[in-house]
């Protein structure tokens, strides 16, 4: 069943979004198996049990996106969508009363932080292309997927001598309009030296580095994560208890050095590519105007 209803939305929505919503719409179909439930088409009655369940071991921000995504699917496969109905309506409110709303907040890479880690980086290819991803996604603040997304060939300088990188397509343009980035100097030298020592002629500017020292072809969004904890456990000045950092890091910790150095909320939601105020200051709200808790 599950084959059938995504097979028509290759193509359509971005990889990772199909991804997301077939593993959202698998955790319902499975629930429903477990209970003995009729999976669709859904009740509302049904799915307020399912929020109500949930609500007991998850996050809200997992309960909402999961909901999110099974109203999308149903409505895109003509089948009823009852994730409006006001049993499922009270059901998340209620949710949201007992648990709340926040979200957890990643821990902000800052430009002290950067530092740091670049320090940390070995002398080799892999610490070449971990200065890279560092420097990539603290000037471009962009998310995991759209890191590992930029190639070599993206990367140029526009008529007034300034860098930019050409981002293709991104969450919130799944239709490649596009969007320029200015870049440094020093970023723009250091992926062309990158790119000399691994030969490349164009291709993902992000890869992975096998243990022999050779670059593959690209590097999975999911290795980020590992990269930064890797280098956050290897770098001298740190603190122990310091949160562990993730992809988002970078996003949170160059919007709060931009804040800090008086930019308006404009332009960091223009650098960010956020489309709204709300989304842009849920990553500032925890940490006061000197970027600490």
């Amino acid at each position: 069943m599950i084959d059938e209803l995504f097979e028509k939305f290759d193509g359509a929505f971005a990889p990772n979004t199909i991804r997301a919503y077939r593993n959202d719409f698998q955790h319902y179909l499975d629930w429903c198996e477990k209970h003995g439930h009729k999976a669709l088409p859904p009740g509302a009655d049904i799915l307020a049990d399912y929020v109500e369940e949930m609500s007991q071991s998850m996050k809200s921000a997992t309960i909402r996106r999961r909901i999110h995504s099974l109203g999308s699917v149903l409505r895109l496969s003509r089948l009823p969508d009852p994730t409006k109905d006001p049993d499922v309506v009270l059901a998340l409110k209620r949710m949201h009363r007992r648990i709340g709303r926040a979200q957890a907040q990643a821990y902000p890479l800052t430009r002290d932080i950067l530092n740091k880690l670049i320090k940390a980086c070995t002398r080799d290819l892999t610490g070449l292309r971990n200065q890279v991803m560092l420097n990539l996604g603290y000037e471009t603040m962009r998310r995991r997927s759209e890191l590992c997304s930029m190639r070599f060939e993206d990367v140029a300088v526009n008529p007034s001598g300034q860098p930019f990188i050409r981002l293709r397509f991104s969450k919130t343009d799944q239709f490649g309009t596009g969007t320029t980035i200015l870049i440094s100097t020093d970023l723009f030298d250091l992926i062309r030296r990158w790119q000399k020592k691994i030969g490349a002629k164009s291709g993902y500017i992000l890869r992975s580095v096998n243990k022999s020292g050779r670059a593959s072809e690209s590097l999975d969004p999911s290795s980020i994560t590992r990269l930064l904890r890797n280098l956050q456990d290897r770098a001298y000045g740190i603190r122990r208890d310091m949160p562990d950092l993730s992809g988002h890091s970078f996003r949170v910790g160059a919007a709060l050095d931009m804040l800090n150095q008086g930019e308006s909320l404009p332009r960091i939601m223009l650098r960010g590519g956020w489309k709204t105020e709300t989304t842009a200051l849920r990553y500032l709200r925890n940490y006061d105007i000197a970027g600490n808790e």
